[in-house]
């Protein structure tokens, strides 16, 4: 339904002398975390200055880019608009051409059809340079479709592997040589935190886009009582609306050291809290990946959806602060498509597997290990 107004903002007539790198990125938080460090690579290989290279993101975290993108220029849409309305995607499309950019590229494995690769397409940059995506028999002829006009797909592996490595295979192949794979690393504000001064704090990043990847709250409880006993203050995080825990948290919120941000803080916000924090422990969710990328001791809860994708990350990618949680089982790699629910607002057997015990003992860990 939408390829005639995609053909008609392909080939609106634009008359701009074309100039500069489109890089396209209509993805989560966390793929935007993994991508990160591959960017500053991009100027040199690609012949550009850094100030002529334009990152098209999402309105997900439009917010925080001014910091984590400083020196590039990026512009965010409305990436569920633009999926779902015809008139907003037909505005943007032509928005994206008067752009004219002399390249305009895309890497991303784990994408949706008629998302980044249409606006590939449509920027109709001479040179279009995009990654192999993943392909299902579903999505197989959108892909192509858009696909066809890349001068250059490059292959950056099989699945499952991981993004980060994805991405600097991709410059490399680019550049015609080996640029070595770099740990997610962002830059961030030093602004204070919205809590007062006292014992050092831990964060509990309770959400998760999809009900059924979140941890049972009662297990965050049982190890917030547990940093409460070795002293340490404890701050819920996450989005209200993600809460359904029949008051679990609420039973905590009494006791001294018990601050509850939930539906509180913003994304901006939620940084100034993960990079202060003494630990951070997360589902498997963006703020785990901001939160690794600060530098600061993240344990993540992990599932087996597309294990290894994502998280955890390999060995050269995962640095010395990060921590991954999983129990394995034979279904992983179902991609969340799980057999073993009755519905999509169950937990996944892979999730609910994983003990209040073996958390705390890696959160020990880690605590003991940055403890000064």
């Amino acid at each position: 339904m939408f390829r005639p107004l995609d053909l008609m903002a392909r080939h609106w007539p634009m008359f701009k002398k074309r100039r500069g790198l489109l890089v396209v990125r209509m993805d989560g938080i966390g793929d935007m975390v993994l991508f990160r460090r591959a960017l500053d690579h991009y100027a040199d290989v690609f012949g550009v200055d850094q100030s002529d290279i334009t990152v098209l993101g999402c309105n997900s975290w439009s917010k925080i880019s001014d910091v984590v993108f400083a020196g590039y220029r990026v512009i965010s849409i409305d990436e569920h608009a633009y999926s779902r309305r015809p008139f907003y995607r037909f505005k943007v499309s032509l928005w994206v051409r008067s752009l004219a950019p002399e390249i305009a590229v895309c890497d991303s494995y784990m994408r949706r059809a008629l998302m980044a690769d249409s606006l590939v397409w449509m920027s109709g940059a001479p040179k279009q340079i995009v990654s192999v995506p993943y392909v299902s028999e579903r999505t197989r002829s959108e892909f192509n479709y858009y696909i066809s006009g890349a001068d250059n797909i490059i292959d950056t592996g099989p699945y499952p592997t991981h993004e980060v490595v994805r991405h600097f295979r991709f410059i490399s192949a680019v550049a015609g040589r080996t640029i070595d794979v770099q740990p997610p690393v962002i830059q961030w504000r030093d602004d204070k935190p919205p809590v007062e001064d006292g014992a050092p704090y831990v964060v509990m990043n309770t959400g998760s886009n999809e009900p059924g990847r979140r941890w049972p709250l009662s297990g965050f409880a049982g190890l917030a009582r547990r940093f409460l006993d070795d002293g340490y203050r404890v701050i819920f995080s996450g989005q209200a609306g993600e809460r359904t825990d029949d008051g679990v948290v609420e039973t905590l919120t009494g006791e001294d050291g018990i601050i509850d941000l939930t539906g509180k803080t913003s994304l901006p916000v939620l940084l100034d809290l993960m990079n202060h924090a003494a630990l951070v422990v997360s589902n498997d969710t963006g703020p785990a990946h901001l939160s690794i990328a600060l530098g600061t001791p993240t344990v993540v809860i992990v599932g087996g959806g597309h294990f290894g994708s994502f998280v955890p990350y390999p060995e050269g990618v995962a640095p010395d602060t990060a921590r991954f949680v999983f129990q394995e089982m034979e279904c992983y790699h179902c991609f969340w498509r799980c057999h073993r629910r009755a519905n999509k607002f169950q937990l996944f057997p892979c999730i609910g597997a994983i003990n209040e015990d073996r958390v705390w003992s890696v959160c020990k860990e880690l605590t003991d290990q940055s403890a000064p």
